[in-house]
């Protein structure tokens, strides 16, 4: 029998430092040298596009796994983030990036401070869970301070962007929960572990809050990344002519 995961355990406080960690020496690596840049980049597109296999390879050796649609499908919010990301760091494509930093930092964050798993250290899943997510985060910090993306002008465009497609996902994520039967994007219903969910009513109000509290974080997480004044070229723009991925 798996252990089981305890939320705001120790367990779950070392996986933090360990992820966090690793995200900063993929990060630092990236920004050593061009060679090091190519394959810190790969190694985070590989644990983004590969994040739904690997995860589910680890749920199947849990005996009396979960065999129900919400663990088949790839259709959670941080699994669509995962390809996104993955994607994102291979072609540099500006929309791309941009969901993959909003999304990664306001939701995928979350889903590493109040996990929705119920097993524990050392069981693969428990691992998988936590490479999967922190790879999605760690793609949204490399984006920008490796690769150079920033926001766009005016300063609300790009968070307003990253919500109208965070809606998209949400809409079609309603719709496949009602036709399934599953639970996808949390539309359905809460999560059974603690969740920043539980402070935000019954449903359907927690996902009316749900909407508020994204428009706020998007509009504080694009503050950092805003393109310099005009007439200054940031550093995306001075790298657009040589990086081939730049958007």
């Amino acid at each position: 029998m798996p252990p089981p995961f305890v939320p705001f355990s120790a367990t779950h406080g070392w996986a933090l430092v360990a992820g966090a960690i690793g995200v900063t020496a993929l990060v630092l690596l990236g920004k050593s040298g061009e060679r090091n840049e190519r394959i810190a980049r790969s190694i985070l597109a590989f644990l983004c596009l590969a994040a739904f296999a690997y995860t589910q390879a680890a749920w199947a050796t849990v005996d009396g796994g979960d065999a129900d649609l919400d663990s088949a499908l790839p259709l959670h919010l941080c699994d669509v983030a995962a390809f996104i990301g993955g994607f994102a760091l291979l072609t540099g494509k500006r929309l791309l990036a941009t969901l993959t930093y909003f999304w990664g930092l306001a939701a995928t964050v979350q889903a590493l401070a109040t996990p929705a798993i119920s097993i524990g250290y050392p069981h693969p899943a428990f691992i998988a869970f936590f490479v999967h997510h922190f790879a999605v985060v760690g793609a949204a910090f490399y984006l920008p301070i490796v690769n150079g993306w920033r926001a766009e002008h005016p300063w609300w465009r790009t968070p307003l962007q990253a919500l109208l497609w965070a809606n998209v996902y949400l809409l079609v994520a309603m719709a496949v929960n009602h036709l399934l039967g599953t639970n996808f994007g949390f539309t359905a219903r809460k999560p059974v572990n603690p969740s920043l969910l539980d402070h935000l009513g019954p449903w359907p109000i927690y996902l009316l809050w749900m909407q508020a509290l994204a428009a706020v974080l998007f509009s504080l997480l694009v503050l950092p990344v805003l393109p310099k004044r005009k007439g200054t070229p940031d550093r995306q723009d001075r790298r657009a002519s040589s990086h081939p991925l730049s958007p």
